[in-house]
């Protein structure tokens, strides 16, 4: 579908303001100067990086519609953002709502959990047309939100194993993980799926069946393969460890900042760097290793470094 363009080209002007974009590539402020550094850098890492990888792999791939259903699309900021789960997506989506609801929503955190994940409420890339979409990834700006690869998926295991409400994904996802990782399983086990250890969890994310069988689900999905950083040219990278800045840059250069605040909240369930350093510990350095390959890209791409508990082969 769509082929990388040079940014910041054709812009045109929304109602006499200046576009996220244009913001961005050419700041008014010089506040907003020294930010768009940092991001520079970051994009530039990410560039590299798929270079690098497209030299080894030799395979270009086109995008299709499908591709495209984690982009949501703000059409009056002209702002793309690609959600992660894992890495701040509710509050995102609940900042998006509110951006794209003309006035039906003014404070995120009133916007339910729940209600911030119907699909019906935000719109997403793959619903245009081809000539649509290419004009938006074209003229809109584009961001994401990363996070350290594996703190993300402790981050999911915990929050999709170990929670009793979870039961569709016990039975979707565990009663399979435990058939295939787990030795003499309980009836009750292999029924439930509701106590899948984070070493089973590890095994089957390795695992070559796993990966030949069908797309990992979007909580442990890499970032690589949701947004297709390779593909799309992200003009802002934010991150989960410096998420509060990033977020209100964002709007900042949506020119929304006077009246919407990124919602901030110290929940004291996250998961940290201490608690995914005490989940590895039980893993295997050749399973570490296997596990390392396949979050790869994610640390390279995005300037994260082998976490110093590994213990790779």
């Amino acid at each position: 579908v769509m082929r990388r363009n040079p940014f910041g080209m054709d812009i045109c002007c929304r109602k006499g303001s200046r576009s996220p974009l244009q913001e961005l590539y050419n700041p008014t402020q010089v506040s907003l100067s020294n930010t768009a550094i940092l991001h520079q850098i970051r994009r530039d890492q990410v560039t590299d990086t798929c270079r690098a990888s497209s030299v080894s792999s030799r395979k270009r791939r086109v995008l299709t519609p499908n591709d495209l259903k984690h982009l949501v699309v703000d059409e009056d900021h002209e702002m793309i953002y690609c959600y992660v789960p894992k890495v701040a997506c509710t509050n995102w989506k609940r900042v998006m709502m509110v951006l794209t609801g003309r006035g039906k929503y003014s404070d995120p955190m009133e916007i339910p959990a729940n209600e911030a994940h119907v699909s019906s409420n935000l719109k997403t890339l793959n619903q245009y047309s081809i000539p649509e979409i290419n004009h938006r990834l074209k003229n809109y700006m584009k961001f994401l939100f990363v996070r350290e690869p594996f703190e993300r998926l402790v981050s999911a295991y915990r929050n999709k194993f170990t929670q009793k409400y979870n039961t569709s994904f016990h039975k979707r996802y565990g009663t399979k993980i435990v058939r295939r990782q787990r030795k003499n399983a309980t009836q009750e086990a292999l029924r439930k799926g509701d106590d899948v250890k984070f070493e089973e969890f590890v095994a089957y994310l390795i695992d070559p069946h796993t990966q030949r069988e069908e797309p990992f689900n979007e909580h442990w999905q890499t970032v690589y393969s949701l947004c297709h950083p390779c593909h799309i040219h992200y003009d802002l990278i934010g991150k989960y460890e410096t998420l509060e800045e990033d977020s209100n840059y964002i709007l900042q250069l949506a020119g929304v900042s006077n009246y919407l605040k990124f919602p901030t909240y110290a929940k004291s369930t996250r998961t940290t760097d201490e608690m995914t350093t005490e989940f590895f510990q039980n893993i295997s350095s050749e399973h570490q290793t296997q596990l390392y390959e396949v979050y790869k890209l994610d640390f390279l791409m995005f300037n994260y470094s082998v976490p110093s508990y590994l213990k790779l082969e």
